[in-house]
């Protein structure tokens, strides 16, 4: 009995102490089962952390190599030499050259207005002659002759009126015999002053002041009515011809003064006036006349030398320009590059008017900035470099 009431206590504690084992375990299993259901998401999250750390890691280091690669590469080039000119407002023109001729203000052909023998040459090729003074005569004879004979008709015929006006007058008269003796008189005299007229045509003699061009008579030639005898010019001021675009036309007609250089006087530059713009384009060349008149006291300038006539269509009297190879074109832009405390600054700039090797500068730039001239097109923005020598001249750049 002991031993069976033994075996019923010791039983009971026995279940009692084994029955929580097997909850215990399913509690671990369970976490387990929750741990490995969770370790490809906190797989993937920390895989995802590591490639953003490796990212921003190689992103860092490709900034730091940026940097890097910028400081050598400014290293190495801060030897680099320019030459750089201050911007100093100039006026710049927007204007046309165009090709001229110049010509006489006056070109006279001298015909005879009467036939005759030349019997005198008055003067040579190259003289000068005052208006009205003589160039050669003619044989006057036999126009003197009929002058003589027109007059004593005319002295007839006056005669002969006088005294039938005295006839009248005491009605011995009449009224019709008078008018027909005045008629008479008047037609002699119309003759007698042709005749005296033709013998002053046998001296001819220059309309008009200037130099004698060409003379086209010896002593002794035979001359017939309108005969040439000599060419005047009258050159104390000349006229340029020049043919006008139909584009400039507009800007021309605004136009009073004009500056002139010829070639063959040594380049040398005179100052010509508006005279007179046609009002129609030559049918072949589709260019409008512009006539400039031009004071030639000195007799310097010779008709049919060439000429360059200058017309400025527009001013900018304060702009800044700048020498036109220093622009570089870059994707569509105009770029320049500015030099301050011995960096280089990359400007993007706005063109305007250009006149030769100069062009204007509307936005980008301002006074007293030094721009790079010489050695631009070996630098770059951000770029150190040695400034060893500086111009306000642009004309000094080459010397």
């Amino acid at each position: 009995m002991e031993q069976d009431l033994k075996d019923k206590i010791e039983k009971p504690m026995d279940d009692k102490v084994a029955s929580p084992e097997p909850q215990q375990k399913k509690k671990e299993r369970k976490w387990l089962r929750r741990i490995w259901g969770l370790l490809p998401a906190l797989f993937l999250m920390g895989l995802v952390v590591g490639i953003v750390m490796l990212f921003g890691r190689i992103q860092s280091e490709s900034v730091i190599l940026e940097d890097k690669k910028k400081a050598e590469l400014r290293q190495k080039q801060a030897d680099v030499n320019v030459v750089t000119l201050e911007l100093v407002p100039a006026p710049i023109r927007d204007r046309i050259n165009l090709p001229g001729i110049i010509e006489p203000w006056v070109k006279l052909e001298v015909l005879t207005e009467v036939s005759g023998k030349v019997v005198k040459k008055a003067v040579e090729e190259g003289d000068i002659l005052k208006k009205g003074d003589m160039i050669a005569a003619l044989d006057s004879r036999d126009y003197k002759h009929a002058h003589r004979s027109a007059k004593a008709s005319y002295e007839a015929a006056r005669t002969s009126m006088n005294r039938l006006s005295k006839l009248h007058r005491e009605q011995l008269s009449a009224r019709s015999q008078v008018d027909e003796a005045r008629a008479q008189r008047e037609n002699h005299k119309a003759a007698m002053d042709t005749a005296a007229l033709n013998v002053e045509r046998c001296a001819i003699r220059t309309p008009i002041s200037g130099i004698v061009n060409r003379l086209h008579i010896e002593n002794g030639q035979y001359l017939n009515s309108s005969d040439k005898v000599a060419e005047i010019l009258q050159t104390d001021r000349v006229k340029v011809k020049v043919g006008i675009p139909e584009s400039d036309v507009d800007a021309v007609r605004k136009i009073e003064n004009f500056d002139v250089r010829i070639d063959a006087l040594g380049g040398r530059i005179f100052f010509a006036k508006k005279h007179f713009l046609s009002r129609t384009a030559d049918e072949m060349a589709r260019l409008y006349n512009l006539d400039l008149s031009l004071d030639n006291a000195s007799g310097e300038i010779l008709p049919d030398m060439f000429a360059r006539v200058e017309i400025v269509k527009r001013e900018v009297p304060e702009s800044i320009s700048i020498p036109l190879y220093s622009v570089i074109s870059r994707n569509n832009e105009n770029i320049v590059h500015v030099v301050k405390e011995g960096i280089i600054h990359s400007r993007r700039v706005q063109l305007g008017l250009q006149e030769g090797w100069r062009i204007q500068v509307t936005k980008g730039l301002k006074a007293g900035e030094q721009m790079v001239v010489v050695g631009h097109r070996g630098v770059n923005d951000g770029q150190r470099v040695n400034v060893v020598r500086t111009v306000r001249d642009p004309g000094d750049i080459v010397k």
